[in-house]
């Protein structure tokens, strides 16, 4: 193709600017919402993460945190377009959907990306935890937005815009999807909800391998997981920080976000874990509402 003569060629020796990538969090907590002056520097929103690729728009999971992204995404006061990936269906991850104002408004539109569970399609499960005697009104009668579902699998590949995702299943009670987004080299796992497993560790520390951003469960400590302190834990689908610390090293992640906080920890808490996990991975971050990263 001819270039125009008003379009100058680029500089001998540069690199073309990469696609604009990054991360927000809008709900980091995990099972129940903890609102209150305890949880104020890190959250009690429960599971939502909005990720932008370029022109796109990527949302993780539903979680109450959708609220608040929602209203920020109607102040723009332009028509939303979005690809939303659901992990799994436990009431934190969805929480928000009923209240996520974008998609009562015609004008926006809306994919959604889930794995079937048992026996239903994604679109049957959304459907059937919005009616009676659970919610009010239905997901059919109220929702006005162009929505399309996707089913997808553990395995599967998708290419969205100038990302793609791969899917890999987690070991969680009634299943649960990871997603690793890639675009130009750079690369984010989101692992909610994640119990460690021998079957299952290799093939995640696969998955994750070399990500740029490790987005990850780290709900306990060991001493909960094992019940020296409170009830044990295991079985519960859920990961300690120091199982979030062995799966950052072992893929070799370059950035450990600690992610899915107890809802009974607070601010305090939260900086001790989080100061326990930085002398073996210095780097580390735990996720706090409306906290942006830029994937480089």
């Amino acid at each position: 193709m001819r270039r125009s003569q008003t379009e100058a060629p680029p500089a001998k020796g540069t690199q073309p600017a990469k696609t604009p990538f990054h991360i927000r969090f809008w709900g980091v907590r995990g099972s129940i919402p903890s609102p209150g002056p305890h949880t104020r520097r890190y959250g009690g929103n429960t599971p939502c993460v909005e990720m932008g690729v370029g022109e796109e728009l990527f949302i993780f999971d539903l979680g109450t945190g959708a609220r608040p992204l929602g209203d920020h995404l109607m102040a723009k006061e332009k028509a939303v377009q979005a690809s939303i990936f659901l992990s799994h269906y436990h009431y934190d991850h969805l929480q928000g959907l009923p209240f996520f104002t974008p998609i009562f408004q015609p004008r926006n539109a809306f994919t959604f990306y889930g794995s079937p569970r048992n026996g239903q399609s994604l679109k049957e499960i959304l459907s059937g935890q919005m009616m009676q005697p659970y919610f009010p009104v239905t997901a059919e009668g109220t929702f006005r937005a162009q929505l399309k579902y996707r089913d997808v699998h553990a395995g599967d590949a998708l290419t969205v815009g100038p990302a793609s995702i791969r899917t890999l299943e987690l070991n969680h009670p009634g299943g649960n999807l990871g997603y690793r987004v890639e675009c130009e080299g750079r690369s984010v796992v989101y692992a909610t909800d994640i119990e460690q497993s021998e079957e299952g560790d290799a093939r995640f520390f696969a998955f994750a391998k070399g990500a740029d951003l490790l987005i990850y469960d780290s709900m306990y400590t060991e001493d909960e997981y094992c019940g020296r302190h409170g009830p044990p834990r295991t079985g519960w689908g859920h990961s300690t920080w120091q199982t979030a610390v062995r799966a950052a090293n072992e893929s070799q992640a370059k950035t450990l976000v600690l992610f899915h906080h107890d809802p009974s920890r607070d601010d305090a808490g939260m900086t001790r874990l989080l100061r326990q996990v930085r002398k073996h991975r210095p780097e580390a971050i735990a996720a706090r509402e409306q906290m942006v990263l830029q994937v480089k």
